[in-house]
């Protein structure tokens, strides 16, 4: 699978914990009760997103240019 690297905002909560968003992957917001909890789930929301944009073929402005080979279009098993 393609590697994609977003730019993603890290805030601290007012009562505790962590959210993540990305401005360019619409629907990815993310929280945890530490820094790396909240990122590790932001990068797991971010895979299930970018199949399901790719799937529908509606991808946000940041996917629209990145060339897909026939081996990252083969995704892998996502559990739900």
């Amino acid at each position: 699978m393609k590697e994609i690297f977003l730019p993603l905002n890290v805030e601290s909560m007012p009562g505790g914990g962590f959210l993540v968003t990305c401005e360019d992957l619409p629907g990815l917001v993310a929280h945890g009760k530490t820094e790396a909890e909240a990122l590790a789930t932001a990068q797991d929301l971010a895979r299930k997103l970018v199949q399901a944009y790719y799937d529908s073929d509606k991808l946000p402005p940041v996917l629209q240019d990145i060339e897909f080979s026939e081996n990252d279009q083969q995704w892998p098993e996502l559990p739900n």
